[in-house]
C-alpha cells in the first residue's frame, strides 16, 4: 500500500456494512451518515483479524457484530450481523482455509439471496476458485465455537508469524522441525491423545502415518491446530 505524501484524509479503517439493497449489498457511510452504495460484488486483500459477536451500538439498541479487517488499498471492516447469513458463511469459509493460504490474499464477494438475505463467498484471487463450504447441518452448528475456533486461527498468527515466515520462505531446518515435533510430542500429552488416535488423525488428515512425514507446511498446520484444541479445552 502506497503512503500519499501531504494533505489527505485521516488515516482510518473504512467501514463496510452488509445490507441486500435493491442493486447492492454493501455500503459504506459518509461523514454524515449517508449511505454510499458500493457496486462492485467484491474486495481483495488481506485478511489481518477478525472480531466475532462483538456488541456493537446502533440506533436499534445493542447488537452482535462480526467485524472482518482486511487490508487492501487502504484498511477496510466489513461488518455484518453475527446471525446473518453473511457472517456465517464467512466463518464456514474461513474456517476451511489453512493457516498458509490465510496469509495470502483472498477476495470477499457477496451475493444477493431471498427476501434480505445475502450470501458470502471466498474466492483464491489466482485461481478464482471459491472455498469450498457445506451448509449441511448448519442447524446444527455451534456458531459460538465456531467463531471463537476462526479467531483463534487468524488472531493467534500474530504470535507465530515469525517462525511461520522463516519456514515458508527460507524452508524449514533440522532444529526447528525438532522443535516443532517437541511441541507436538508435549501437546499431545496434555490432550491425552494416545499414539493411535495420533496416527489415525494424520492418516485421515494427511494421508501420513507419522509426523516425520509430514511437510513443511503439514507440521505447522498440525501444530497450530492442536494449539487450537487445547485452548478450547479450557
Amino acid at each position: 500500500m502506497d503512503i500519499k505524501l501531504g494533505f489527505g484524509s485521516i488515516p482510518k479503517p473504512q467501514y463496510v456494512f452488509v445490507s441486500k439493497e435493491n442493486d447492492h449489498c454493501w455500503y459504506t457511510l459518509s461523514d454524515d451518515g449517508k449511505q454510499i452504495p458500493i457496486y462492485d460484488r467484491a474486495l481483495t486483500g488481506v485478511i489481518t483479524e477478525i472480531e466475532v459477536n462483538k456488541i456493537v451500538e446502533t440506533s436499534q439498541g445493542k447488537s452482535e457484530k462480526t467485524d472482518l479487517h482486511i487490508l487492501a488499498d487502504k484498511p477496510y471492516i466489513i461488518r455484518s450481523g453475527s446471525e446473518s447469513y453473511f457472517s456465517k458463511g464467512l466463518l464456514l469459509s474461513l474456517d476451511a482455509l489453512s493457516y498458509e493460504k490465510l496469509l495470502q490474499p483472498l477476495t470477499i464477494a457477496v451475493s444477493p439471496g431471498e427476501k434480505a438475505i445475502v450470501f458470502c463467498t471466498i474466492y483464491h484471487p489466482v485461481t478464482y476458485r471459491s472455498v469450498g463450504v457445506s451448509w449441511d447441518g448448519h442447524k446444527e452448528i455451534d456458531w459460538q465455537v465456531l467463531g471463537k475456533r476462526v479467531s483463534l486461527k487468524i488472531n493467534g498468527t500474530k504470535t507465530v508469524t515469525s517462525d511461520t515466515k522463516e519456514i515458508l520462505n527460507n524452508g524449514i531446518t533440522a532444529e526447528i522441525r525438532a522443535d516443532f515435533i517437541a511441541k507436538t510430542d508435549t501437546y499431545l500429552s496434555q490432550l491425552n491423545w494416545t499414539p493411535q488416535q495420533g496416527r489415525e488423525y494424520l492418516q485421515q488428515k494427511y494421508g501420513k502415518k507419522s509426523r516425520h512425514h509430514l511437510s513443511e507446511t503439514e507440521l505447522v498446520d498440525f501444530v497450530d491446530y492442536l494449539q487450537l484444541q487445547l485452548t478450547l479445552s479450557y
